[in-house]
């Protein structure tokens, strides 16, 4: 326990940006009284912890630490939040054997809070509330995606009537994340090296109650500008900037969890953006197993799992064959061991046609061991966007299940409905709320690791792992 006595202020300082830099913050308001008392104007106006820390002047904040109603706050948060790390979770006692270690989940965007605004709406919505979830219940998950310099544009009106896009900066030192550090304490580089020359990627860590977010950029000064402003803006700019943000996240992602230590028994692929993580899921595998590519797809293909969210097939993210060509060449024939023209046929649904545009959710597809819409009519509707893929299955037979989107109710719920529901059904009543949505989340994760035994899903699922069709299908 940090000593937080008034001999102590840079001990107690130490403790404050610990809580302030755990989002845990976005759904547990216990220590709101701690920062409105640090500094009431800044808090009123913000609401976020990590400002009312780093904006509130060195002499206001060692004044206030003085003050022992304040100690004993900070004592109390952080007593909170050692219980919280260590009390037992529903899927320890849930899953003890599970032998599950961890699940890997990429998203695009994440919607953890304002505070961080790295996400445009729905997508990041859910990815935001199943890490939430997944603290809450002791999923081991760790999460990546990407921090923009700029994310997704603000809205304003102008007196004629029209939108105007305004690009606010995310400058990383406002924004409660820390840099990835070395053992020796230097920053943590990653080199990804692509046709087009060297990428070097800059990693950042959020951390949200149990999980971890690690979100990359790649505005590192040895990049030339082209390449430092991939990681600019969330959904912006043409195909070629979206192309390059989707090998980054996905192919830079992996390689950065492989890097940090990483092994994940599970893949989740959070809309098709993440496609690429696959196959470097896949190559890492086969080099560290000394097998073929080809049969490393394979086997990682069984812990690979696509949530696709798209209802319409101009939702899908396509690009030309000779952009593709011209970006991943050197990796698909240098890293993976594979020609481009087959390379290519994974992501399209006739392998021959070298007109065919690149379709990342068909490349999700063949990666993944199973697919799930978002809603049950999702998953109908999934079923008939994907029957191509599988023309000689009745379409009401395709292997894509759904599971429904929920919401993580701590987060939306309002401070006096969390009172009500703890006064009636006690002090886990309103995690008690969510457990249900997150645990189809759970199940699904643990039925794929083989945590669930022989249960019917995951027999569908062992005969999912034989059906899907492979790129030269």
């Amino acid at each position: 326990m940090v000593d937080t006595s008034p001999r102590k202020p840079r001990a107690a300082e130490a403790a404050l940006r610990m809580l302030a830099l755990d989002l845990h913050w976005t759904w547990n308001h216990e220590a709101d009284l701690l920062w409105q008392t640090i500094n009431p104007d800044l808090w009123a106006r913000t609401c976020n912890p990590w400002i009312t820390l780093t904006r509130t002047p060195k002499a206001q904040l060692w004044e206030a630490l003085q003050n022992p109603d304040v100690r004993n706050l900070l004592k109390a948060s952080m007593e909170r939040r050692k219980y919280e790390l260590e009390r037992s979770t529903w899927f320890a006692e849930k899953y003890a054997d599970a032998g599950l270690s961890e699940v890997a989940y990429f998203s695009m965007e994440y919607m953890l809070s304002e505070a961080l605004p790295i996400y445009s709406g729905g997508l990041g919505n859910v990815a935001a509330d199943q890490l939430k979830a997944a603290s809450d219940l002791g999923v081991p998950v760790v999460a990546v995606g990407l921090l923009y310099a700029q994310g997704y544009f603000r809205q304003v009106i102008t007196p004629a009537g029209e939108q105007r896009a305004l690009y606010p900066f995310n400058d990383p030192d406002q924004l409660p994340i820390q840099p990835v550090l070395t053992p020796d304490g230097d920053w943590f580089r990653l080199s990804v090296q692509t046709a087009t020359g060297e990428i070097w990627l800059r990693a950042w860590k959020a951390v949200v109650g149990r999980t971890t977010l690690y979100l990359l950029d790649t505005n590192d000064p040895s990049n030339p500008p082209a390449v430092r402003c991939i990681t600019t803006q969330l959904y912006g700019g043409d195909a070629e900037l979206r192309l390059r943000q989707e090998m980054v996240l996905g192919i830079g992602g992996w390689r950065l969890l492989h890097a940090l230590g990483h092994r994940p028994d599970i893949c989740h692929l959070n809309e098709g953006h993440a496609a690429f993580a696959a196959l470097e899921r896949a190559r890492c595998f086969s080099e560290e197993e000394g097998i073929s590519f080809a049969q490393a797809q394979v086997i990682a293909r069984a812990g690979t799992v696509f949530t696709t969210h798209t209802a319409v097939p101009a939702g899908f993210d396509r690009f030309p064959p000779k952009l593709i060509e011209s970006h991943l060449t050197f990796y698909a024939e240098d890293r993976l061991g594979m020609p481009i023209q087959d390379f290519l046929a994974l992501g399209r649904l006739d392998p021959t046609n070298k007109d065919e545009f690149f379709n990342m959710a068909y490349l999700a597809v063949r990666c993944s061991g199973a697919v799930n819409g978002v809603s049950q009519l999702h998953g109908a509707v999934s079923r008939s966007l994907f029957t191509p893929l599988f023309p000689r299955w009745p379409q009401n037979e395709v292997p894509i299940s759904h599971v429904t989107n929920g919401v993580h109710t701590p987060t939306w719920d309002s401070a006096s409905a969390d009172e009500l529901w703890t006064q009636v059904g006690g002090e886990a009543g309103g995690k008690e709320i969510s457990k249900g949505w997150a645990m189809l989340f759970v199940i699904l994760m643990t039925t794929l690791s083989g945590a669930a035994g022989a249960t019917p899903e995951l027999n569908l699922f062992r005969r999912w792992g034989r059906s899907f069709p492979q790129g030269n299908a």
